[in-house]
């Protein structure tokens, strides 16, 4: 089935692949740009109908000749020993699964086009190489914490990187059952501070990293301009954050801080999932995992005071290497996106699975509430959501 593309001049709005090869959005501009459009329709308004990625796309762990190539291809051969695939489950944009070679255990990802999620959400799959590029420049920064990438394999968009062991615990699964301790996220907010610093007004790594195309396609759009699409009368204020986070370039952003994402083992937390990274705005990667906190404050109320410690405490591990601009300037951006990123955790495109009804429709409100009067204060947030929340 062919996909209509709208062209907006250089924006695109949808995902398609031509043939084999994914474009980036950059690319598909570029050719967007040569074709000859319709003289009846205005320039920036032109639809283009080309063949869908999703009719091509062939999930590798499903195809156990394309797999033998991949891992033979990056050097994984045991002794002609057949893989052993176990998925993992958990991700909603990427096929992730274990593979066992003999006695040695790795992990395989590679992108989907169309997300697991119930509205259509098409993002391109070369944003693999985003996450493996991200990977391997905070390897340098924060060794230990992130995993080392062993191979790559372009044909199929797909990468093998070291295995973490049962001895690692779920962030988010730890958070539910209530075992909440915030040096976790004194760390976490460390390990962000330091990658933040570690890269801030680097124009190499500025080039290197930008994916604007795919940060929108990954969270600007399914995040705040879907929030928007639900609710008109805060679209503007959703659209003007949109402009600003797409303009404010200030470091590498991992783009999704969230708990699923964070393996806690010995030495501290381990970050996983980093195909939205960009270089961009820090208070995104900031406010985007205290978010987090606050939504499960919601879903448990007995949690609030512990989750609030963690929130405290994640910004206090991180603001130690704030260098590149005024802490207080990027306090406020935290705080005006917040609101932003809560509405769309309720009605965009990735709701969050464990709010009932009257706890969505209670972070529903506030959140409209500070997006038509925006607050640059986070305890002005915290003292909201305690007074609506708190026992």
């Amino acid at each position: 089935m062919p996909v209509c593309l709208v062209a907006t001049r250089f924006h695109l709005v949808g995902e398609v692949q031509v043939g084999k090869l994914a474009p980036t959005w950059e690319t598909l501009s570029q050719w967007l740009c040569k074709l000859q459009k319709p003289s009846s329709l205005p320039v920036d308004k032109v639809i283009y109908a080309l063949p869908s990625m999703t009719d091509v796309f062939k999930e590798l762990i499903h195809q156990p000749d394309e797999l033998a190539r991949a891992l033979s291809g990056m050097g994984l051969v045991c002794d002609g020993a057949q893989p052993v695939v176990t998925p993992l489950s958990g991700g909603v944009s990427s096929s992730i699964a274990r593979i066992q070679l003999g006695s040695e255990s790795y992990c395989l990802k590679q992108a989907l086009p169309q997300l697991r999620v119930a509205k259509e959400w098409l993002v391109p799959v070369d944003r693999v190489y985003a996450e493996i590029d991200w990977l391997r420049t905070a390897e340098v920064i924060v060794p230990g914490h992130v995993p080392h990438v062993i191979g790559v394999d372009e044909a199929t968009n797909s990468f093998v990187m070291e295995f973490l062991s049962e001895t690692f615990v779920n962030w988010k699964h730890e958070l539910m059952g209530g075992r909440i301790d915030s040096d976790t996220a004194a760390q976490l907010g460390d390990l962000l501070g330091r990658i933040h610093g570690g890269t801030c007004q680097q124009e190499q790594v500025a080039r290197r990293f930008a994916h604007d195309a795919h940060f929108h396609a990954l969270r600007l759009d399914p995040y705040f301009e879907e929030a928007g699409r639900q609710h008109p009368a805060v679209a503007p204020a959703l659209h003007r954050l949109v402009a600003r986070t797409r303009n404010t370039r200030l470091a590498l952003v991992h783009g999704d801080v969230s708990p699923k994402n964070v393996l806690i083992g010995a030495a501290g937390p381990v970050l996983l999932d980093a195909e939205c990274a960009c270089y961009g705005d820090p208070a995104f990667d900031v406010a985007f995992c205290l978010n987090h906190f606050l939504l499960k404050a919601a879903w448990a109320p007995t949690m609030l005071p512990a989750l609030f410690e963690s929130f405290e405490a994640l910004l206090d591990g991180h603001a130690s290497h704030i260098t590149w601009e005024a802490a207080e300037d990027l306090a406020e951006r935290i705080a005006t996106l917040l609101p932003a990123l809560l509405l769309a955790r309720i009605d965009g495109k990735s709701p969050v699975e464990y709010l009932d009804d009257n706890a969505r429709e209670r972070v529903r409100s506030i959140a409209l509430r500070l997006l038509a009067k925006p607050t640059t204060s986070l305890s002005e947030i915290t003292t909201v959501w305690t007074g609506e929340f708190g026992l």
